[in-house]
């Protein structure tokens, strides 16, 4: 069985790789395996340096599951580059919203699982800006009181869509609200119990309210967890640089991207793995 060297980057999230190469987790289907059971471990995985091909991106990948190839705005099927440029990303405007935590997948376009996990590599870094920052929900709902869990366990949330990107808008027009509002809303537990008997919280952006409790009391609610679950001494942020590659367990890791300005040069290949683990 492959052994991986970790370095643990927090006490609650996070470890560095050492010793692999892009080649080598392209073609090593049992050390794919070790990487992934140390990323349901960790949470998040460091490659520092790695100048992973996007071809061995997406044959790694490949490995662990299926991968997105919905939209690419790259030569190579199953890379989805990431920027705020239009010319290279159509949909760059959306990225804004990543700008606050999140859990990729809370806003299926039909029953599609949450993704499993993401890959990301650097290109281009930004001058100022633009570091990814994680945070475990594991850890957080495990952090929580006998009491608290007991009060947050049978809730119910609606996800959507217009709650994340009012974080960006909040006076959207007509149109942007059309567009918006196109995408279903979808209502999950706020705990999801996984397969593995694990839990963690469904929070973030797209979280738009608690069913059942006040608009007020919603909030505030949603907010307390947030904030409990992203405090400093509980997040890893990663300070990119050219080369390096970072993975993360979707299923139970917020994220979110530091500000950058609309003309920074930051730009990342991100492999998506999906999921077939729904939250419930």
């Amino acid at each position: 069985m492959t052994t991986l060297t970790l370095t643990r980057l927090t006490s609650s999230i996070g470890a560095e790789v050492h010793g692999v190469d892009g080649p080598h987790m392209a073609n090593d289907r049992d050390l794919a395996q070790a990487i992934l059971a140390a990323l349901e471990a960790n949470g998040v995985l460091v490659f520092r340096g790695l100048d992973l091909d996007p071809e061995d991106q997406v044959a790694f990948c490949r490995q662990l599951g299926e991968v997105d190839c919905s939209a690419s705005h790259h030569p190579v099927r199953g890379i989805f580059r990431v920027t705020l440029d239009e010319r290279k990303n159509s949909n760059a405007a959306y990225l804004h919203a990543t700008f606050h935590w999140h859990i990729d997948g809370c806003t299926p376009e039909a029953d599609e699982a949450p993704q499993m996990a993401t890959m990301l590599s650097a290109v281009a870094v930004a001058d100022a800006g633009g570091q990814t920052e994680f945070a475990s929900t594991y850890a957080a709902y495990d952090d929580l009181g006998e009491d608290e869990k007991a009060r947050v366990d049978p809730l119910r949330a609606v996800y959507s869509l217009e709650a994340s990107q009012r974080l960006v808008t909040r006076h959207p027009t007509d149109d942007q609200l059309a567009r918006w509002r196109a995408r279903r809303t979808s209502e999950f537990p706020v705990v999801w119990t996984h397969r593995d008997g694990r839990r963690s919280l469904v929070i973030g952006a797209s979280c738009d309210h608690v069913v059942g409790l006040a608009p007020d009391e919603s909030r505030a609610l949603l907010d307390d967890l947030l904030a409990r679950a992203t405090r400093p001494e509980r997040v890893y942020r990663h300070e990119w640089s050219v080369g390096d590659t970072v993975m993360w367990d979707n299923r139970g890791v917020l994220h979110r991207v530091m500000p950058y300005g609309a003309t920074s040069p930051r730009e990342m290949l991100r492999t998506t793995i999906l999921g077939d683990e729904p939250i419930q």
